[in-house]
């Protein structure tokens, strides 16, 4: 309709018209407005209305939906905890004496666990494995050079067993004095860890009755040297993270090498003695972890064994 009005209108525009046909085509351009309400379903627009409605072959805005935003705009992903973070042992609330001898109880229930047979039975694999090689290895560590045997001297001490003990109950003093409750944390699982790796060693070596390679005494195997450094190291671990605790671990590697070349132990009394340091520093920084426990309960003539797992 509006297209057929504006062709005659452009029609009508090209010849002057007479006078009449002037008349009519006047009356018919101002009813035009009048008509195209008349056919149009909306109302019409007023005066703003029309200035601000949009003109011919002009777009609105597209909105943007929520998934259509730019990654500037979204909202920020949650971030994931780190797993390293997850995986060390939470700080408890009390770390005094009180919660030291509780947590050494904790570490009698949770020693017999399925993780620790395991690292014995890889200890003991490789201790079997280089029972063959133990009369002939300390030679080659063996030096005439006074640089060698001064670098490993040192080694016996700090892998003292008093030395160890005297540095983690060190170390406990001073997150208790300072108020940090993490570094007394770490303290207290050092301490436990010393302990508990005593209580593995000194029935071994009497059981084992082993003479030494100096034929000093009969308490070679296992290694205690071996097992402290690596029960400090192992909790260090567990504390920190591996990327810290590679010093550590370098320190037991030195110490563990430092006792064959003094001619103190074999190399499998060393390397079984590493198992077992693992065992106990993985044992007093097992908190809230899968664990397994052995409970011996009396019944009429004789003892069962009560096995319960903690999830």
């Amino acid at each position: 309709m509006l297209l057929t009005t504006t062709v005659l209108m452009f029609g009508l525009s090209l010849a002057p018209p007479p006078a009449e046909q002037r008349e009519i085509v006047q009356f018919a351009v101002s009813a035009l407005p009048d008509a195209l309400n008349a056919l149009s379903p909306l109302s019409p627009l007023n005066d703003d209305e029309w200035q601000t409605a949009p003109q011919i072959g002009e777009q609105k805005p597209k909105e943007q939906k929520p998934d259509e935003q730019k990654p500037d705009e979204q909202k920020p992903k949650e971030q994931k905890p780190d797993t390293a973070e997850a995986k060390k042992p939470p700080t408890p609330p009390h770390t005094g004496v009180r919660a030291l001898l509780d947590g050494l109880k904790e570490d009698a229930k949770n020693l017999p666990s399925r993780k620790n047979l395991y690292l014995a039975m890889i200890g003991g694999g490789l201790a079997l494995g280089a029972h063959p090689m133990d009369t002939t290895f300390n030679v080659h560590l063996r030096s005439h050079y006074d640089i060698v045997n001064t670098v490993f001297a040192p080694a016996k001490y700090y892998g003292n067993t008093p030395e160890q003990v005297g540095l983690s109950i060190g170390t406990y003093i001073f997150g208790r004095v300072f108020d940090k409750p993490k570094v007394s944390h770490l303290g207290m699982d050092l301490v436990r860890a010393q302990i508990i790796t005593e209580v593995l060693v000194e029935p071994l070596k009497l059981a084992t009755h082993r003479e030494r390679p100096d034929g000093s005494n009969h308490m070679s195997f296992p290694s205690g040297h071996a097992a402290v450094t690596f029960a400090a190291a192992t909790v260090i671990e567990r504390h920190l993270g591996w990327k810290r605790s590679v010093l550590g671990y370098a320190i037991a590697s030195y110490v563990a090498a430092s006792r064959l070349h003094d001619n103190r132990h074999y190399l499998s009394d060393v390397l079984f003695g590493a198992a077992v340091g693992s065992i106990a520093g993985r044992t007093v920084t097992e908190h809230g972890r899968e664990m397994w426990a052995f409970t011996p309960a009396p019944v009429p003539g004789g003892v069962i064994v009560l096995v319960s797992r903690t999830p």
